[in-house]
């Protein structure tokens, strides 16, 4: 499968009519296919089928780089998989593509892709660290994004524990920036801990809620 063929098999699925929508959606300059995605779960799945684990880094990277939404959507399904190995290259593609962040559906298929490596070595968290203090507010975004794996355990050992108070402990560090963004994923984060993990969520809230703009202390919680 090379690089040329995985985009003419997207872009037969093209629809000019949703691409005009998509495009407006995402608020995105650029290009857009209009492919839904459960044809693109499809052609991924088949191709992960048919690709070894070089083949498959080095398509999704290919991909990424046409910058085109579809096919950056691809190469993050392409690597979206529990049992990859070895992984190093696709963990080290996936957090390359960081920095390029500019949107959330792009930004939140990596980083799906992402929180499967994590899981797969959560010896990576610390160098999901290091994004926390990005000047880039995607990237910081990113951090909370890829590491919800550790809300939704309801008997985490200890190292689990850990990882989700370090993760807590970023979140409370974003609190007094309202970005509309930074402040979506704290909630999100604290929205699906609450679901698994009352106490702590709450714990949360009653320290720094009021300090979160009003919408995400909301959204976080709504379970609680």
């Amino acid at each position: 499968m090379t690089p040329e063929e995985a985009m003419a098999e997207i872009s037969a699925h093209a629809d000019a009519e949703r691409a005009k929508g998509a495009k407006a959606y995402h608020k995105s300059d650029r290009l857009h296919l209009g492919v839904p995605n459960p044809v693109l779960n499809d052609l991924t799945k088949s191709w992960r089928q048919s690709l070894d684990v070089p083949d498959r880094v080095a398509l999704a990277d290919s991909l990424w780089q046409t910058d085109i939404y579809e096919a950056r959507v691809a190469a993050a399904k392409l690597l979206t998989q529990a049992r990859i190995r070895p992984d190093e290259a696709a963990w080290g593609l996936i957090t390359s593509w960081v920095p390029d962040f500019d949107s959330w559906a792009i930004a939140d298929h990596a980083c799906m892709a992402g929180q499967k490596r994590l899981v797969a070595d959560p010896a990576r968290v610390d160098q999901v660290a290091l994004w926390t203090s990005s000047d880039h507010m995607w990237t910081r975004r990113a951090a909370l994004v890829i590491t919800l794996p550790w809300t939704k355990q309801n008997n985490p050992k200890p190292q689990d524990i850990a990882i989700r108070e370090q993760v807590l402990e970023w979140a409370a560090g974003y609190v007094p920036d309202h970005t509309w963004f930074i402040q979506k994923a704290i909630a999100w984060w604290l929205r699906e801990l609450s679901k698994h993990d009352g106490p702590r969520a709450t714990a949360f809230l009653n320290k720094h809620g009021h300090a979160m703009k009003s919408f995400a202390r909301k959204e976080a919680g709504k379970y609680l």
